[in-house]
């Protein structure tokens, strides 16, 4: 049996939210909102960046020394892009984090950048792109099989089968590897010597998902008890 090569996973990254959908030209939309950042903001970020990033490096070594450990930190002026921050790899495998203008404004003080930065640390420390990947291409090789050999080898029906296949493979575990990150960041915060519950206050401030069937991030209650449970033993 020949499954047909349809998949095009992209890196997924940690917390990666979607990218702004762009209104087509004949359709009228707001305006997008720019977004600007106090000196106050800017030089929190240099500091939490210039104190995290080489303990985050250290942890990096310590624990998986055959991976690149040179972490890039860049700002995402997308316009109109949410507070969010995330963890991907260029295409030399150096990992990058980058936090948007919206979340640099958003952060109410440094503990909270510091935590959010070893956060995303974390993500590349534990693996979880490269892990997130082959859950995502055994969930598509799955689905899409079982597709291809219900359907007498169709192509559309495959294809279907395996973009879906690959969605819940790579959110199997996504709850999990949040709650990972969650626990090493606290480690590598404190490290830098920043204090991980105040960071983790930016919790309160957001959505709460929930324990949503598939869903990419935990209850934030509980990323909240794993970050008391692990500063609790450090």
């Amino acid at each position: 049996m020949r499954i047909p090569l349809l998949l095009s996973l992209a890196i997924l990254a940690g917390c990666s939210a979607p990218p702004p959908q762009t209104a087509p030209a004949s359709v009228t939309s707001e305006p997008v909102r720019t977004i600007t950042i106090g000196r106050t903001a800017v030089g929190n970020v240099v500091d939490v960046v210039n104190t995290v990033e080489p303990v985050a490096e250290a942890v990096c070594r310590e624990r998986a020394p055959l991976l690149n450990c040179d972490f890039q930190m860049v700002i995402d002026e997308t316009p109109g892009a949410p507070p969010n921050a995330f963890q991907t790899q260029d295409e030399d495998g150096r990992p990058i984090i980058a936090f948007t203008l919206a979340l640099i404004g958003e952060a109410r003080n440094r503990d909270e950048l510091a935590f959010i930065m070893s956060h995303e640390a974390a993500h590349h420390i534990l693996g979880h792109i490269t892990r997130q990947k082959q859950n995502a291409m055994a969930g598509a090789q799955i689905l899409g099989g079982l597709a291809y050999v219900l359907t007498g080898g169709s192509e559309e029906s495959t294809r279907a089968g395996v973009e879906l296949g690959a969605e819940i493979g790579a959110r199997t575990y996504s709850k999990d590897f949040e709650l990972e990150s969650d626990a090493l960041g606290t480690v590598i915060a404190a490290r830098a010597g920043f204090d991980p519950l105040r960071g983790a206050e930016f919790f309160f401030r957001i959505p709460d998902p929930g324990n949503k069937f598939l869903g990419t991030h935990p209850a934030n209650a509980a990323r909240l008890a794993t970050v008391q449970r692990v500063a609790s033993q450090l």
